[in-house]
């Protein structure tokens, strides 16, 4: 393969979900792969099921997919405040009550991780990092984390979401890659994000692609659903 795309969190956000698919398919591909969090927060847990698996789309879990996929009330998530952990709850309540058995069964069979090569390439999909799937890869950790992470690194690309906000660089030989959220980006920009990792010479070149869906009416469908208003917001503000 000689370019391929990541998406990750898509965060039951089916509009955004198709609309990247739709971006991707112009793109001319040669494979998709996704790096979970395909529930949680967002209204439609099963559509985005329905759909990752007609696309046949290599998939790993993530920490929300473990924890619904299991039945179990604790998503994994970090949260600041108080308020911000009973907001959480709701979503894991509304997320496990709406998300049907095939969804759950789908979710429950998907692996940890996976591993490709982007032409000569070897890439390592992971959701939080290699070591855990809920901990949290932010750009601004110190550069001893990742390169720890690098040395322990068999391939040269990492790949990776789960913090919601796309960054990029390498550190000690591995580039690493934050692909952003599909469904629920906190990087400011609510446009839809997901990467594309090319083939340039011997190594592997990425980039971030943004794409417009309508945000605002995903909004109004998670205020319908009954989950948090502060969601909807978020939506449309990328907070």
């Amino acid at each position: 393969m000689r370019r391929v795309a990541v998406i990750t969190d898509i965060h039951a956000n089916l509009p955004a979900l198709q609309a990247v698919l739709r971006r991707i398919d112009e793109l001319d591909v040669d494979g998709v792969y996704c790096g979970g969090d395909l529930v949680g927060y967002g209204p439609h847990p099963n559509e985005v099921c329905a759909l990752i698996a007609e696309r046949a789309i290599p998939t790993i879990y993530g920490n929300y997919d473990h924890a619904i996929a299991r039945d179990l009330e604790d998503c994994g998530c970090a949260y600041v405040t108080a308020h911000d952990r009973e907001l959480g709850q709701r979503s894991v309540d509304w997320t496990l009550a709406h998300t049907d058995r095939a969804s759950k069964d789908f979710m429950r069979a998907l692996p940890f991780d996976l591993r490709f090569a982007v032409g000569e390439t070897p890439v390592h999909l992971v959701h939080g990092s290699p070591r855990k799937v809920n901990e949290y890869l932010f750009q601004d950790k110190p550069a001893r984390l990742y390169e720890r992470l690098a040395a322990a690194e068999e391939a040269a690309v990492l790949v990776f979401g789960h913090t919601h906000k796309p960054w990029m660089r390498d550190y000690g030989g591995v580039l690493f890659v934050n692909c952003g959220s599909v469904g629920k980006p906190k990087d400011g920009d609510p446009r839809a994000a997901f990467a594309v990792l090319e083939a340039a010479a011997d190594r592997v070149a990425a980039r971030i692609e943004r794409v417009d869906y309508d945000a605002g009416a995903v909004a109004r469908e998670v205020a319908a659903a009954g989950l948090p208003a502060e969601f909807a917001d978020k939506l449309v503000l990328a907070a």
